[in-house]
């Protein structure tokens, strides 16, 4: 079964990231949250140029990616589930569980360690919110991150059918929570217990470091409520508020030559142990936004 996997793999997961894509960029201009202020052909071009970049360096840094570790575990018998007797059911849903959690954990160490910061923020300097956003990250943290996965997987010893579900909906979600698409308020009051919804993680991207510093999830949403990182509803609306870092406000910044270069620009402000984040979070605006529910979702 895992040779079979393998082979179907890079087809499953082209196909699924070519439709969830289209289908939100469909979306995006049908019904649009926020109003679009960059001409859709800079950014995408530059985004999407970097995802074949970083799918590059992925394939020659690494001889073998998650889902081919995964199966070579479990014929050499490494990690947990190969080598206890769990039902393959159970296996599955808790090694998905466990991978969420560990990229939940991973968000938050790229926010917290200042070199690790500089290299996320490219991720945060994007000016506008749609599904790319959800593909723009230095190729280093994307080798980074998937050194970490790694690591994890060779822990965990996961089947590989639940490694290859958790990247096909780990990248479905992605573009989904970035996508700029004006879900029913109703819908994202229930789904976001479920998922990371668009306007739950649009908040995460707000310029304001407290903002930026919360909603790290990627696909589960139930992390950040239970460890306290969970922010409702962004200060000014989603409407009003404003998308990216201070640091990196021009056109210019949106081009792929800029935005590789970005790590080694400027002081690593925004991250979550930057002064100014710690003066935002004990702010009584920021105390009280913390608390607040979904009454606001409608801005």
């Amino acid at each position: 079964m895992s040779d079979t996997i393998l082979a179907a793999e890079p087809t499953i997961r082209l196909i699924a990231f070519l439709a969830v894509l289209a289908a939100m960029g469909l979306w995006e201009v049908a019904a649009p949250r926020r109003r679009r202020d960059i001409p859709r052909v800079v950014r995408w071009t530059n985004n999407l140029a970097l995802v074949v970049l970083d799918t590059a360096i992925l394939r020659l840094t690494f001889p073998i990616l998650a889902v081919g570790l995964a199966a070579m575990a479990e014929e050499r018998g490494w990690g947990l589930f190969n080598n206890i007797d769990a039902p393959i059911w159970v296996a599955i849903v808790v090694s998905m569980l466990l991978l969420d959690l560990a990229i939940y954990l991973q968000h938050v160490m790229f926010h917290t360690v200042p070199g690790l910061w500089r290299l996320h923020r490219m991720h945060h300097a994007d000016l506008d919110f749609d599904a790319t956003t959800g593909l723009r990250f230095h190729p280093v943290e994307i080798v980074i991150s998937m050194g970490i996965k790694l690591a994890v997987v060779a822990a965990l010893g996961p089947p590989a059918v639940a490694v290859l579900l958790f990247e096909v909906i780990l990248n479905a979600t992605a573009l989904f929570n970035h996508a700029n698409i004006d879900f029913p308020r109703p819908v994202d009051r229930i789904l976001r217990w479920i998922v990371v919804t668009p306007d739950m993680h649009r908040v995460h991207h707000s310029v304001d470091p407290r903002e930026t510093n919360s909603n790290f999830g990627f696909n589960l949403p139930w992390w950040d409520r239970l460890l306290g990182t969970y922010v409702a509803q962004p200060a000014k609306g989603h409407k009003g508020m404003e998308i990216g870092l201070e640091q990196f406000r021009t056109r210019r910044d949106l081009w792929l030559d800029r935005m590789l270069v970005q790590p080694l620009r400027g002081p690593a402000g925004g991250g979550a142990l930057d002064p100014q984040s710690e003066r935002r979070r004990s702010s009584p605006v920021s105390s009280k936004q913390t608390k607040l529910g979904t009454d606001q979702m409608d801005r």
